[in-house]
């Protein structure tokens, strides 16, 4: 008989929306071994191309069904430092296992699993490292950062990464809540870079407490930006100044790294009993399930189109369905409603589609029918854009970078180099604007190797 995907076991839904703990727990070893059996290791592995930094998939499966952990962790580790994070919040099925030749009649091999698996299983090798008397600046500890850092140091290169916020690990950190990432998770990765030798500078905001400039002027050969996609896009409509109205980024670094669901802390929430998200993607999901957590008692997803468009991971919009979040689709925002200063109600337009638009998507069109909902607090989860802070300390030093018509940082696509000799940038804050941890790890990888051949 054929062996049937393995599934890992979950929190149930009406206790996993109380808190903030993993949903769900790690195959089984026995799991593990009869899901890496399903891998037909084919000639031509799809599942590969489809990794953005291409992970011989393939190979570590293998050694996951012979039982070699330890061997499967070496291979991840030849392409990839973030095998636990990845694991969990990557999209595989639009990555790695959408390419999966099992996925056309049926499951495709659980990759995300078996490499989650994996990574908590094992640990970074240790490697001996050959000073090159070379210094790469890093600005940014996400998951850009965080693998250029790696593979410059491998190379032998002095790496020393500037964070503007308290704690490491940028977007992994504020933005992916824990019961998605627990950060004991994330934590191990980032001790594992310390151990080889990389060095986190917290606190410190390039282009405000440090220029480009004066890394410069301290010896940095290269210097990499990965500072992410920090500003909110809000909707442009009246009433978005009312209190109880958050961009998704500030409510998620408010609970995810402030703390602020619990009143014991300095920056509590106004929370209050009714909140919209507006939005489709996975930052809406994480702040609709966020917010359950938090004690909203009702916690509803507004989206402009159907959920057959929704861009979020099916696993996650599953998971949100199931800890009792409420889809309002075809709905789009008009105006929030206020009393005394504080946010009341939304009113909404009721939609139809029309014919797809250049997303590949079908155009929602309004029907000029309107709803009013109640609620207290309203949550914006459309998008970000890169915060324009070194662009601007980059001017006033004379070595204004080429940007684009919306900020962000025109490179290379192939090395990340920007118009600034010596100077990288990657991950959110260049053209590509928000994307997947993976493909801003592709990035890192990209411009990791473009500034070792600079450097040799």
């Amino acid at each position: 008989m054929a062996v049937e995907r393995q599934r890992q076991h979950e929190q149930d839904p009406n206790i996993r929306k109380t808190n903030f703990d993993a949903v769900e727990e790690n195959l089984t070893d026995e799991q593990a071994k009869l899901e890496s059996s399903r891998c037909l290791n084919c000639k031509n592995p799809r599942c590969v191309s489809g990794c953005p930094v291409n992970i011989n998939i393939p190979a570590f499966i293998h050694e996951v069904k012979e039982g070699n952990v330890d061997k499967a962790g070496e291979v991840i580790r030849q392409s990839s430092m973030l095998p636990s994070v990845c694991g969990r919040v990557c999209p595989q099925e639009r990555q790695c296992e959408g390419k999966c030749v099992l996925g056309i009649k049926g499951d495709a091999v659980a990759i995300g699993a078996l490499e989650r698996y994996v990574g908590d299983k094992t640990k970074a090798a240790e490697t001996e490292i050959k000073p090159s008397g070379k210094k790469v600046a890093i600005v940014g500890s996400g998951c850009a950062g965080i693998t250029a850092a790696a593979d410059l140091r491998k190379a032998g290169h002095e790496v020393t990464v500037f964070e503007a916020l308290h704690e490491l690990g940028g977007v992994l950190r504020y933005g992916i809540p824990p019961f998605r990432l627990p950060r004991v998770v994330l934590d191990r990765e980032l001790d594992a870079l310390r151990a080889m030798g990389v060095k986190f500078n917290k606190n410190v905001i390039v282009g405000k407490s440090i220029t480009l400039k004066q890394l410069e002027d301290d010896g940095y050969d290269a210097i990499f930006i990965c500072s992410g996609a920090g500003l909110p896009k809000m909707m442009g409509i009246p009433g978005e100044n009312l209190n109880g109205v958050y961009s998704a980024n500030e409510f998620l670094t408010r609970v995810n790294l402030m703390h602020a669901n619990d009143d014991k802390y300095p920056t509590p929430l106004r929370v209050g009993k009714k909140v919209a998200v507006i939005g489709g993607g996975n930052v809406a999901m994480d702040a609709a399930r966020t917010s359950l957590r938090a004690g909203f008692e009702e916690v509803h997803i507004v989206y402009r189109r159907t959920e057959a468009e929704l861009p979020a991971r099916k696993e996650e919009i599953r998971h949100a369905k199931e800890e009792g979040v409420i889809f309002d689709l075809l709905h789009a925002p008009v105006e929030i409603l206020g009393e005394e200063g504080y946010v009341k109600g939304m009113k909404f337009e009721i939609m139809e589609l029309g014919e797809p638009d250049e997303s590949g998507r079908r155009k929602p069109i309004g029907t000029g029918k309107y709803t009013v909902m109640d609620v207290d607090s309203v949550i914006v989860a459309l998008g970000t854009g890169p915060n324009p802070i070194i662009q601007k300390s980059a001017v006033a030093d004379d070595m204004a970078f080429d940007t684009d018509k919306k900020g962000y940082i025109v490179i290379n696509g192939e090395t990340g180099e920007t118009s600034i000799p010596k100077i990288y940038a990657g991950g959110d804050v260049a053209p590509t604007g928000p994307s997947t941890a993976i493909n801003a790890m592709g990035a890192g990888k990209r411009a990791a190797k473009a500034i070792n051949e600079l450097l040799k």
